[in-house]
């Protein structure tokens, strides 16, 4: 993909990603969100928070009384987010699995986005299920963000290659 691209016409009860601001905003979250790994519930929430940014699907942020103890374990990557800050990321253990750099958090998030401190957010790819109200998540491409797609949200995404200057 080059340019940018036509955005998918919203069907009703959908918010489309091409009406989400830029800059990036956050906003309280009141779905049920859940992740589970080969069986084992990693996190759960009604409290969560999501971030919201043109041409993303909302990547969702959990409080971190709401994540199994023990389960993130320091990383040394870091990354810069130009509306957040500087994030800091996790390994995931869960049963007998480690997962690689799945998660990450803001410790010192930038003023608008103060609200993100104490909370985590996930990359969906790794985790056998990532659910929204109960519907399998479908990853944001590319590897590189951490959005969550479901029904809710009309794109296109950003992420797959050719998509890097929208």
């Amino acid at each position: 993909m080059t340019g940018w691209p036509l955005p998918d016409a919203p069907r009703p009860g959908q918010e489309s990603v091409w009406d989400y601001p830029r800059p990036a905003i956050w906003r309280p979250s009141r779905r049920h969100l859940r992740i589970i790994h080969n069986g084992q519930l990693l996190a759960e929430t009604r409290e969560g928070l999501e971030t919201l940014e043109t041409s993303h699907p909302p990547t969702y942020y959990f409080p971190v009384h709401s994540i199994a103890p023990g389960a993130l374990r320091p990383a040394q990557r870091r990354s810069m987010c130009e509306w957040k800050g500087r994030a800091r990321y996790f390994d995931v253990f869960i049963g007998r699995d480690r997962l690689p750099l799945a998660a990450w958090c803001y410790d010192k998030p930038t003023e608008p986005f103060a609200a993100l401190l104490g909370h985590v957010a996930f990359y969906p790819a790794p985790f056998s299920e990532c659910t929204v109200d109960g519907e399998r998540v479908v990853p944001q491409p590319g590897g590189f963000y951490g959005g969550w797609i479901t029904s809710h949200v009309a794109g296109p995404f950003k992420g797959p290659p050719g998509s890097e200057y929208w």
